[in-house]
């Protein structure tokens, strides 16, 4: 949300229906509708508007605050924060995004697990298939052993075998082995692996024409989880 005038926010939701749609909210301040528009709420949404291009008014009722599960965490609430900026920055106003809607809940829902963290990597994954930008992790792109696949080429976003790859291998991206058909650990040292490979693909594919890039909530989450490896 952002301020506007003296009691009122814009604010960007992602609707099941309607994609990412704005709005106007009256009495963000009030005692009744404070915390109601906070980043990663679930809300009931009614938007009223003169004509339907318009930017309307929103009626919220608030339904979930998942933000607040995970003040105490840095880690997860810099993930609930990154994905919902990712879907503020990229997705093209009132554009249908169902599946990513439904992604995001699930997403949400899985913070508080034992493999958020891979979630969240395989959230950014179906985020980047969405937009267009699909990555094939599932055999060779050389035609090599798919059993072993160790890299991923930053041009055209498919898997390479350690062998096929070895000759190019410092101009090609490190895959994660539970990012590949045979899976793997997903230690923190291959998450942050994982969200460097999705990283290269945000800033080059998805955001390559944005003026400012990759938005900063989901480089916090890439430095917090570096941070949190280092010091292991």
């Amino acid at each position: 949300m952002r301020g506007h005038g003296e009691n009122g926010v814009i604010v960007s939701l992602l609707t099941e229906s309607n994609g990412r749609h704005v709005g106007y909210v009256r009495g963000i301040h009030s005692s009744k509708m404070r915390g109601t528009a906070e980043v990663g709420n679930q809300v009931d949404a009614r938007w009223q508007a003169r004509v339907s291009d318009g930017l309307g008014a929103y009626q919220l009722e608030p339904l979930k605050s998942y933000g607040p599960l995970y003040m105490t965490d840095s880690l997860r609430l810099s993930a609930l924060q990154s994905a919902c900026a990712l879907c503020d920055e990229a997705l093209p106003e009132r554009e249908k995004h169902a599946g990513l809607y439904h992604g995001l809940l699930a997403l949400f829902d899985h913070l508080d697990s034992d493999i958020w963290a891979a979630t969240y990597v395989m959230w950014e994954i179906a985020f980047l298939r969405e937009l267009g930008f699909s990555l094939d992790l599932s055999k060779c792109a050389g035609g090599g052993n798919s059993d072993a696949l160790a890299y991923v080429s930053p041009k055209t976003g498919r898997a390479v075998s350690v062998e096929e790859g070895e000759p190019y291998k410092d101009k090609l991206l490190k895959l994660p082995a539970f990012l590949g058909p045979s899976g793997g650990d997903t230690e923190l040292e291959d998450i942050l692996q994982a969200l460097s490979l999705t990283g290269y693909f945000l800033e080059h594919w998805a955001f390559t024409h944005h003026t400012r890039g990759v938005p900063e909530q989901r480089l916090r989450f890439f430095e917090r989880m570096k941070n949190k490896v280092d010091n292991l």
